[in-house]
């Protein structure tokens, strides 16, 4: 669904099912926004997110990380922002909401961003 939505919008989306595959995907495509459910088949994104920080420091390009969860307490979300995530959106998400987070994490008043989205 969100790919469909930011590609609509102008975006390049890569989206990937997995810890793995998002880290494979990361190698060569370089996005201005992470898309990330929190909680993935075969990691948490928190772990994702460190090795992501790790490979910024390589290229020298930052970019802003938004979690997406089910999980809604103040412990999570605190603990999402802690470990680097620049927002938390709890499930269901408004998409007009989350189009606005990502221009403003891009700096950019339009949605035509690389975006990389872990579902």
């Amino acid at each position: 669904m969100l790919k469909i939505f930011f590609e609509a919008e102008g975006s390049e989306v890569k989206t990937v099912a997995s810890f793995g595959n998002a880290l494979d995907v990361m190698r060569y495509f370089q996005p201005d926004i992470l898309i990330s459910e929190i909680y993935l088949p075969d990691e948490a994104a928190y772990s994702l997110l460190t090795q992501v920080r790790d490979l910024e420091a390589k290229r020298r390009k930052y970019i802003p990380a938004i979690a997406l969860t089910s999980f809604t307490t103040d412990k999570d979300r605190m603990y999402a922002l802690k470990v680097g995530f620049q927002m938390y959106l709890s499930k269901p998400i408004d998409l007009d909401e989350l189009a606005d987070l990502v221009a403003n994490l891009s700096r950019s008043k339009q949605l035509n961003t690389p975006v990389l989205g872990i579902n």
